[in-house]
């Protein structure tokens, strides 16, 4: 009996795809609303002269992208009058076009537990739409295209965060705050035109047929399928994958003061340093996973991050003697002694093979959380799969100053890069290099 191969799709083909339009579209959509409350925001209340601990505070409002794997079976097992994934996102993209403009009707020195209030419905609205935009992605692309199309998605993630990040700070000197929330609600037009306009995936597998199973299925199904002790290896990859890259990073800002840069060296710097080489090695990882597969390209993308760490370290390890730290900057090199902009370049690089790390381990990353989802309970699911590599920035990372008071910079940096290595030893077990060539092998 012969074995009908299907042709895997080539790096021009992914490129030029529909699919990819739209993954621009979904990430674009999905990281505004969060760039809001995370960036948006804060600057809003300081501004408005709230103290810093109230605007702490506001970190809780982050909570529902860390449990909305309970509420997710309800978007598996009900389907709105456009389609189970277009009917539950022109919901939450039209709630969230509403609720952001709302922020500009309050005054943070009298209204800051109604503002308080709204930003978590709003972050609310956002993990829903979050829940179903993932769940889209899963099921609009095959597994060729998950690594390619995933990176796509957290790129035009990361980019959102420009419009309330620069462009809305740039408003708010020139206008009023409610004209910058409206403004920058607006913004969400795109992925809501996005929604009307595109078909709705085929259900391979069905839908739930009721809430019990839409609760009990996907947990029952994610065990049976991979086996008790598998289940618990991938669960345990998860938590630990990014763990040491997220504390790395937890305090970078203050990393980078303590070093001696200014605030303004910082956010022409060490901003720009982290945003675009992340950017380049997310399409790049996208793109050589098409070639390597997920299993290889989470061996060598992970192996990048986690090398990356030690840049820090040694940054660290240079500043903590401000001797040495003046005989290399001023090391003379072809009869040139560091300048300011060159002493700048090592912040630059330091932090660029950082994010660039960061790009590659995250494009691969997400793929494989994509990968280990089944097609009939994709939204629960990946909810708690992502909700699961949530836990680390919202409760490890709050640790991390606490180690840095103790330890100082360098040694703590030298603990993030060995608390990456238990997420990559267990590579050995769920994603094993030699699987990849295997599943290359059979797919040509």
């Amino acid at each position: 009996m012969s074995v009908q191969t299907i042709a895997q799709p080539t790096i021009r083909q992914s490129l030029m795809s529909k699919k990819m339009l739209i993954c621009v579209f979904t990430g674009f959509s999905s990281g505004l609303p969060l760039f809001i409350l995370i960036s948006l925001l804060p600057a809003w209340l300081r501004s408005e002269g709230v103290d810093l601990k109230s605007i702490g505070l506001f970190a809780l409002i982050s909570l529902p992208f860390t449990w909305k794997f309970l509420w997710a079976p309800l978007f598996d097992r009900f389907t709105p009058p456009l389609g189970r994934r277009r009917g539950w996102l022109v919901v939450w993209q039209v709630l969230l076009l509403l609720s952001i403009p709302a922020f500009g009707a309050f005054n943070p020195k009298f209204d800051i537990w109604s503002i308080a209030y709204l930003a978590t419905v709003v972050a609310f609205f956002s993990a829903c739409q979050d829940i179903v935009l993932d769940a889209y992605r899963r099921e609009l692309l095959i597994d060729a295209e998950l690594g390619l199309g995933n990176a796509v998605h957290v790129n035009a993630y990361k980019i959102a965060g420009l419009v309330p990040g620069s462009l809305s700070l740039i408003l708010a000197d020139h206008m009023p705050w409610s004209s910058v929330f409206t403004i920058t609600a607006l913004f969400m037009l795109p992925g809501l035109v996005m929604t009307l306009l595109v078909t709705e995936p085929a259900l391979k597998y069905g839908a739930p047929k009721t809430l019990r199973a839409a609760i009990i299925e996907p947990f029952k199904e994610f065990i049976e399928r991979n086996g008790l002790k598998s289940a618990l290896f991938i669960l345990a990859f998860i938590f630990l994958y990014k763990l040491g890259d997220s504390m790395t990073t937890a305090l970078a800002t203050p990393f980078y003061l303590d070093m001696g840069y200014s605030k303004t060296e910082i956010g022409l710097i060490a901003k720009n340093a982290g945003l675009w080489p992340s950017v380049l090695g997310g399409l790049i990882g996208g793109l050589w996973m098409i070639k390597l597969g997920i299993n290889k390209s989470l061996w060598i993308f992970g192996a990048v991050q986690m090398l990356a760490i030690l840049g820090f370290a040694w940054l660290a390890d240079v500043a903590s003697n401000p001797t040495a730290f003046t005989a290399i900057f001023e090391l003379d090199i072809l009869g040139a002694s560091f300048s300011l902009q060159e002493r700048l370049l090592w912040l630059g690089m330091v932090i660029g093979v950082e994010a660039l790390g960061v790009g590659l381990g995250t494009a691969a990353f997400v793929a494989y959380i994509a990968k280990t989802t089944h097609p009939l309970y994709t939204a629960t699911q990946f909810a708690l799969f992502t909700s699961l590599a949530a836990v680390p920035r919202t409760f490890a990372n709050a640790a991390t100053g606490y180690m840095v008071e103790s330890m100082g910079w360098r040694d703590f940096f030298i603990l993030c890069f060995i608390i990456a290595i238990p997420g990559m030893l267990l590579l050995l077990k769920i994603a094993p290099w030699h699987e990849t060539a295997k599943e290359l092998q059979a797919n040509t």
